[in-house]
């Protein structure tokens, strides 16, 4: 089976090269980045393929960053079996609806979710439902998603996977580091990631022992995911650095493998603590909730408060919850077999996106200049765009 996979930012590319290196032996794959706003940098790239990460997936370099017509020149001259659209909503819907539209013989669609996906969204499931395959990683996604499958339709089927980057021959050396990950929308007001901050700096002056670490998800000038307005390294500076902390970006496992504890309000990084079996916590203060991201949560045994970092009290995953929400056996995993069964039922009915009809139109133009025009031409457009809307604004 050959299998060319594209990325469009740092979580994603992680999830897409954690995934090739889960697939069956002998099978032939590409890595790809697509070049949007949110491209990751050479750094950011060389953490996401680096370490078991590398290994499983088999990677000796670091994948290109192409143009959306390069990709598309890629997956003509290799003809791939599958295509893995590992991106953001509106690029995976434009990548299959119209960049790699009419390639023949056409590949089977695949994509999904690269972490958390709790509470299942409408949104998640109608930007990918041209696609065959949706990949989660919990028993409760697969039900949740194909609620949604079953209401609105479109789509293909939904594959159930153990998050990649969970190895279960994984084990942390131990250490004296404590690690914060941080999560870049939430929480949103800039007074709340200052209590983090000030939380953290008083479990360092309480500890002088541990190393109290803060893993950025990308530097200041780095492009993510999501944007970050209230970027941690920068408030830090900016309440004149009160205490002892150090901030580090790079692979979250190399973070992880010396922690004596971990804490987030909100990440994926959580499960890979839990996993390496680092105590760890999961703060409440700013809510649980679907708009904090950690609803998933409830249950665990890790929510607690600032008052309990600043003390240290880090806890351990309940057994119950961890078997119910992405450490389930890894023979319950069915997207393996899902996706060996459209490969060999080719040509079969390809997935019927629900953003199909002009009504989409617009929005699917607007996702393609993502792709298409060069990062430093669009942002410069959107700036000139807000310009005129303020100038508007004024004269009238």
């Amino acid at each position: 089976m050959r299998v060319l996979a594209v990325a469009d930012s740092d979580s994603y590319l992680k999830w897409a090269a954690c995934l090739l290196g889960d697939l069956p032996a002998g099978s032939v794959t590409e890595l790809a980045v697509v070049r949007t706003p949110i491209a990751p940098s050479p750094e950011q790239i060389a953490a996401a393929v680096s370490g078991p990460v590398e290994r499983r997936a088999g990677r000796g370099e670091a994948p290109p960053v192409l143009s959306a017509r390069s990709v598309r020149r890629l997956a003509e001259r290799t003809r791939p079996d599958v295509i893995l659209v590992a991106c953001t909503g509106p690029v995976v819907d434009v990548l299959v609806s119209e960049v790699f539209a009419g390639l023949q013989p056409r590949p089977v669609f695949v994509s999904g979710l690269p972490g958390i996906s709790v509470p299942a969204t409408e949104k998640a499931w109608v930007f990918r439902s041209g696609c065959d395959l949706f990949v989660v990683h919990s028993e409760r996604e697969v039900a949740e998603f194909g609620d949604i499958a079953g209401r609105l339709g479109g789509g293909g089927a939904v594959g159930l996977a153990r998050l990649p980057f969970l190895r279960p021959d994984a084990v942390a050396e131990g250490g004296n580091r404590i690690v914060f990950a941080t999560q870049a929308k939430v929480p949103r007001p800039r007074e709340e990631r200052e209590r983090v901050l000030l939380a953290l700096a008083e479990l360092a002056g309480r500890r002088p022992e541990l190393d109290v670490v803060v893993k950025l998800r990308a530097l200041e000038d780095e492009r993510q995911t999501h944007n970050e307005r209230h970027h941690y390294q920068r408030l830090w500076r900016e309440l004149g650095e009160p205490g002892r902390l150090a901030f580090a970006a790079g692979p979250m496992h190399e973070q992880l493998t010396r922690a004596a504890g971990f804490v987030t309000v909100s990440s994926t990084a959580a499960l890979e603590a839990i996993a390496l079996g680092v105590p760890s916590l999961v703060l409440s203060d700013f809510g649980v909730s679907a708009e904090m991201i950690n609803l998933v949560f409830e249950g665990s045994g890790l929510l607690g408060t600032l008052d309990d970092l600043a003390k240290g009290d880090f806890r351990t995953a309940s057994a119950e919850w961890c078997a119910a929400n992405y450490f389930h056996p890894p023979e319950r995993g069915t997207w393996a077999g899902l996706l060996a069964g459209l490969v060999s039922d080719r040509p079969g009915t390809p997935a019927r996106s629900l953003l199909d009809g002009p009504e989409h139109a617009a929005a699917r133009r607007k996702a393609r200049l993502r792709v298409e025009v060069h990062p430093t031409m669009l942002r410069a457009g959107y700036r000139a765009k807000r310009r005129m809307r303020r100038y508007l604004k004024a004269l009238s």
